[in-house]
């Protein structure tokens, strides 16, 4: 999908559904995200790892929000290992992996792509990157491992920053 917000008949920017859920632009990321049913996984992971906090704050925050379906391409016991207690530090390295600080809405992300000669290098909470490209007019992220996610919901705003929903968890570097 082309990342560009979706607009109503005065062309405001208007905020997508987001499984299933309105998306509102005055509540956080976390407060959204709750209500999607795409997200349930990624909500009960946060939750696992203790960053809700975190991402209750001030932010801005870019959060590439993996989806349910997104989680089930991984092997088979990885999110349920991932957490139990004793992971909540690679818990917490993924996750983190998974969000960029400041606000990169897609016009902003689209420049960094054209800046860099087609691709865009981000930096992520982690401190691990993330590398972006457009691909067949979709965004592309791409981990540290080389697996690559779809950005197939672009520009979800919050209060505290931006989200933009992926086909694919993203995996830091070892």
């Amino acid at each position: 999908m082309p990342m560009e917000p979706a607009t109503t008949a005065d062309s405001a920017p208007q905020n997508p559904m987001v499984g299933g859920a309105p998306m509102y632009a005055d509540k956080d990321i976390v407060d959204n995200a709750v209500n999607s049913a795409d997200h349930t996984t990624l909500v009960a992971a946060v939750k696992a790892a203790e960053l809700v906090d975190t991402l209750k704050g001030p932010g801005p925050f870019t959060v590439f929000a993996p989806t349910n379906a997104a989680f089930e391409k991984l092997p088979a016991g990885t999110v349920d290992k991932l957490v139990t207690p004793e992971m909540k530090p690679d818990l917490t390295k993924v996750l983190t992996y998974h969000v960029v600080p400041g606000k990169v809405d897609a016009a902003t992300l689209t420049s960094q792509i054209q800046a860099g000669n087609g691709s865009a290098t981000l930096t992520t909470v982690q401190g691990g990157t993330l590398t972006a490209n457009v691909v067949d007019g979709n965004v592309i992220v791409t981990d540290a491992k080389g697996n690559k996610a779809t950005v197939t919901t672009a520009d979800v705003m919050q209060s505290n920053g931006v989200i933009h929903v992926i086909d694919t968890v993203l995996m830091p570097g070892a």
